[in-house]
């Protein structure tokens, strides 16, 4: 790139983006901010259009056959390769689809369904509108389903046949939604058209031009995504095509990805995580990435090889279910050289390297904001690393704002240095409170060594106390977790039977291997082999799932919910 061409770019972005020009000086000297600045010429962000959309139609226009995302739909049809020139064709047909059915700028539109090309046709034809779309987790139901449907204000929401009696039932109770339109795919039944409009018949519209008023504005909100809500009813975080710009150097400058690098994810696309890790990047650097409609422990190795994936995202819950699959011959024979992760267990993380073959890039964020990572090779195995310097800032603190000293836990507070607030939709006083004093308040509670290093201990409120004792839970779902019949573990805490101010007792939520059945004894017994007497769980239960978060965070709040100590499914240690 020329220093002429350099400087233009730099000029437009200090003026247009301060945020991306203040991450991009941090690179300043490095040959890696030439990559990132030429993506982001190319992104077409400087002439103000809606990011995505933009992204495609100029991935069209310079390779339209190259294939840039495969939808991974494992036993129930044939994958979807999608090129350049079909990702973008059809979003613009269903930008005129949506137009002719009213929708005009600021109007919602829901999506609950897995991941489904449909998911990037949307948010692009919104960017083109000005419409915000609201991805919501398929895993969503009954009123959680319901509160987000009404609380986001969708006037439509689309969603695919397996989805369609719980929307249904979600959609009494929103009162702006006007309409269901289903997203018909080949496993569904085809008489379901006669009840609802499909997508499938906007996306067969024949005229393909370009709408006649895109999106102007980088400001104006393009997604509202919801919270985890795994303490209470979730949040919906307004975010706007600048976020997206953000997602789409990290590429170059956090993630390392490389030209001949091809992307792999389970993740929801509905969560940040597969936007900023997979999505949003692949797109501004023209590599390849594979999707899938959910995330499969079993067989995430096989589609890796099948497609030649050299990297794909994680959160820590989904580490460990790869990781309690019973070890293959072949389990370091794959072509990923870098798992990205966010949440790594401790207990495990050295040995998933070895097992698999793999270098692990850790990182922390959240959809509110902050960011730090840890890259490979550097600083202590169980950190999730540290802030960018200049461009985030984040201190541990108690309960009285003070700042901690190395070793002492805390909760972590930060701020983006051209953040200084959260937009939750229709709640002005918890986005004020979440930035109280210009910092966002984490709720993640965490220390830092004295060189920096920031590890993660628990949630706010959430620690576990058993006799004066904190257990290291990652420690206890592993040794749970290697036991040959389980195949996914959640260790919460109960109030503890003894009234103890603060204590806990024990559950392990066990899931077992299809084909197989839990003996309590034998989890009982391995667990007070390996363990300390008073990590040993007072109770088993076992489940048929493991219910979580879009973000795959344990919901065990609703496990805690199903819990009774006399309960069929639950187990009592005899050697309590």
């Amino acid at each position: 790139m020329s220093s002429i061409l350099q400087s233009d770019l730099m000029k437009r972005l200090e003026t247009k983006n301060p945020r991306l020009y203040m991450l991009s000086q941090l690179f300043a000297n490095r040959e890696v901010l030439s990559q990132a600045l030429k993506g982001f010429a190319a992104s077409g962000f400087a002439k103000h259009k809606g990011l995505l959309s933009k992204l495609l139609q100029l991935r069209a226009e310079e390779n339209p056959n190259r294939v840039g995302l495969i939808f991974e739909n494992g036993r129930l049809y044939p994958d979807e390769k999608l090129t350049y020139a079909k990702l973008y064709a059809n979003s613009l047909r269903l930008a005129h689809g949506l137009r002719a059915e009213g929708f005009k700028p600021g109007d919602k539109l829901a999506l609950v369904m897995r991941n489904h090309p449909e998911y990037v046709y949307a948010l692009a034809a919104c960017t083109m509108l000005g419409t915000v779309l609201v991805p919501i987790d398929p895993r969503a139901k009954g009123e959680k389903l319901a509160y987000q449907l009404a609380d986001s204000d969708a006037r439509a929401v689309v969603t695919t046949a397996d989805l369609l009696e719980e929307v249904e039932t979600a959609a009494k109770n929103a009162t702006r939604l006007e309409k269901i339109f289903l997203n018909l795919k080949p496993d569904a039944d085809p008489a379901l058209a006669s009840r609802y409009p499909t997508i499938n018949e906007m996306l067969e519209i024949t005229r393909i031009t370009e709408p006649e008023e895109p999106m102007g504005n980088p400001a104006q909100p393009v997604q509202i995504i919801y919270t985890s809500g795994v303490t209470g009813n979730p949040k919906g975080v307004t975010l706007d095509s600048r976020r997206n710009a953000m997602y789409c150097l990290l590429g170059y400058l956090v993630w390392g990805y490389r030209s001949d690098d091809i992307l792999y994810t389970g993740l929801s696309l509905a969560h940040g995580n597969a936007q900023a890790v997979t999505l949003f990047p692949a797109l501004t650097m023209s590599i390849p990435a594979v999707i899938s409609q959910r995330f499969t422990k079993s067989r995430i190795w096989d589609i890796c090889r099948k497609y030649g994936c050299t990297t794909f995202s994680l959160l820590g819950g989904m580490m460990s279910g790869i990781y309690n699959e019973p070890p293959r011959p072949d389990d370091a024979d794959n072509p990923v050289r870098v798992v990205i992760s966010a949440g790594t267990p401790r207990a495990i993380w050295e040995e998933f390297e070895r097992r698999f073959g793999v270098k692990i890039l850790e990182w922390y964020g959240a959809i509110e904001g902050g960011f730090a990572y840890k890259p490979i090779g550097e600083g202590p195995i169980g950190s999730f690393g540290k802030p960018i310097p200049g461009l985030v800032e984040m201190k541990v603190v108690d309960e009285n704002d003070n700042e901690v000293p190395p070793g002492v836990t805390g909760e972590l507070i930060c701020r983006m240095l051209t953040q200084s607030k959260v937009d939750y939709y229709k709640k002005p006083e918890a986005s004020e409170e979440k930035t109280r004093g210009g910092w966002l308040r984490s709720g993640d509670m965490v220390h830092r060594d004295e060189e920096g290093w920031l590890f993660f201990d628990y949630r706010k409120g959430d620690a576990l106390r058993r006799q004066g004792d904190f257990i290291k839970v990652d420690l206890v779902e592993r040794v749970i977790g290697e036991h040959p019949d389980v195949s996914e573990v959640c260790v919460y805490g109960i109030p503890a039977a003894s009234g103890a101010p603060g204590e806990s007792d024990l559950v392990a939520a066990v899931v077992p291997f299809p084909g197989r059945e839990i003996d309590p004894s034998s989890l009982f017994q391995v667990a007070g082999e390996k363990l300390e007497r008073n990590s040993v769980p007072s109770y088993i239960q076992v489940v048929g799932e493991i219910p979580k978060s879009p973000s795959e965070k344990h919901l065990y709040r609703l496990l805690k919910e199903a819990f009774r100590p006399d309960a069929d499914n639950v187990f009592v240690n005899p050697n309590p």
